[in-house]
């Protein structure tokens, strides 16, 4: 794992989101006063950076207006304010239409951790995974935001990408080429009897370090970061099951509807395997605090999913 921390998902995102702008005349950035693009130069493209201010329903409405005029808008607000706020205009304007509109929702999770529970974000996957027509992306690290929202500005259909507020560390520079609706294997290692399945930064980097813990006991784990949960690879899925006594998922979000219930909803189906979901606690969290602190304040961490994983594995509840 980096030392360091690279730029934050919501900058590289940004940022490429601007050079993108320079060559595709497609493109529109619509924002709702967040302060992301502040003294940010868009060059021949500023005519289409459009900041509506705090409205998030109206800036909805407009980017399906954009969209079935031929233009690929690109919608920037927090999370919590795009699945909850502005939910009625994405599910009608755009979910019920198909438009390619992009939804960029920064401070997912718990990131907006210093502005409490009415900016926490836990529900949101859940939200958009339940709309047909929605590709729902959640990156782990800066260069998957940067990789994975390139990939989506040609998908046919809205797309929600679920970013961070801060740096979060990199994954490991021996991690393969992330591709948008593929699951990414992080570890294969022959004979694994427990499957770690993540999305997000520090989700995925806890699994990671479970799988270290329970290697050091002998205990093999593959490990998936499936950064797209809707559309489910179903296929990497079952065939990284196949095999395992124990399947554990660790996510950002509330119990049900995340990633945990599509990977229990898939396996049940495909290949029956006990699953145990590590997710955040179901009730509001009124303090303050950083990402992580308030992620394992939560109930996730690598302590917690090695706990579950030999829980499983020996049979017990």
């Amino acid at each position: 794992m980096s030392a360091g921390a690279s730029p934050s998902g919501r900058e590289a995102y940004r940022d490429l989101l601007v050079e993108l702008m320079a060559a595709d005349e497609r493109l529109v950035c619509v924002d709702s006063d967040t302060g992301l693009f502040s003294g940010v130069d868009f060059g021949p493209a500023a005519d289409r950076y459009l900041n509506l201010g705090i409205a998030e329903q109206n800036m909805m409405g407009v980017a399906a207006g954009l969209a079935r005029s031929g233009r690929v808008p690109v919608v920037n607000t927090m999370a919590t304010f795009a699945a909850t706020r502005a939910l009625e205009s994405v599910k009608v304007d755009i979910a019920l239409t198909g438009l390619p509109v992009r939804i960029a929702a920064t401070h997912g999770g718990l990131s907006a951790g210093h502005l409490g529970p009415t900016h926490h974000s836990l529900e949101d996957v859940a939200v958009m995974r339940a709309l047909p027509n929605m590709t729902v992306v959640v990156p782990a690290d800066a260069g998957q935001a940067r990789a994975l929202f390139a990939a989506a500005v040609d998908v046919d259909g809205p797309v929600y990408l679920r970013l961070g507020r801060g740096p979060t560390p990199d994954l490991p520079d021996t991690a393969p080429a992330v591709r948008l609706g593929r699951a990414q294997v992080l570890r294969r290692p022959p004979g694994a009897t427990a499957l770690f399945v993540a999305c997000g930064p520090f989700p995925v980097l806890a699994v990671l370090e479970a799988a270290d813990v329970l290697a050091a006991d002998g205990v093999g784990v593959t490990v998936l970061n499936l950064h797209t949960v809707k559309p489910l690879d179903v296929d990497a899925l079952v065939a990284a099951a196949i095999g395992a006594r124990v399947v554990v998922t660790a996510e950002e979000h509330w119990g049900p509807g995340g990633l945990g219930s599509a990977v229990a909803e898939a396996l049940a189906e495909h290949a029956p395997v006990r699953v145990l979901r590590l997710t955040a606690a179901d009730e509001f969290f009124p303090v303050a605090g950083s990402q992580r602190w308030l992620l394992a304040r939560a109930g996730v961490d690598s302590a917690r999913i090695v706990a579950a994983a030999r829980r499983g594995l020996s049979g017990s509840r």
